[in-house]
């Protein structure tokens, strides 16, 4: 998996970079053959009334699917860690729906034809 990391409005350090790419890597155990991952980590703005709002957001090329998820938090590595279980859910749907396909594959091959 080819992975890159940018940062926008934040430094980024070597320990958010690798803790930024652990957390993707990770997701390659609910799915494989993930070929690409872009991720992009920041600030929006440093004018917010609220305090300081992060946000994390993934780019996931695999074959046949193409997934894409922003979330925002007041602290960066919530941020990253909403952004992986989002991912990982959806990952969890779309190989459902693949395995329900092929089950329905199969039962229809294994069906009785009816002879006249």
């Amino acid at each position: 998996m080819i992975i890159t990391v940018q940062a926008t409005g934040v430094d980024l350090t070597p320990a958010l970079k690798q803790y930024t790419i652990d957390k993707v890597q990770s997701l390659e155990k609910f799915y494989e053959g993930i070929i690409k991952a872009e991720i992009e980590i920041g600030m929006r703005t440093h004018h917010h009334q609220k305090g300081k709002i992060f946000f994390a957001e993934v780019n996931i090329s695999a074959p046949g699917q193409s997934l894409r998820v922003v979330k925002d938090a007041e602290d960066l590595y919530k941020a990253i860690d909403k952004v992986k279980d989002h991912l990982k859910v959806e990952f969890e749907k779309i190989k459902g729906k693949r395995d329900r396909v092929d089950r329905e594959v199969i039962r229809a091959q294994k069906e009785y034809i009816a002879r006249e």
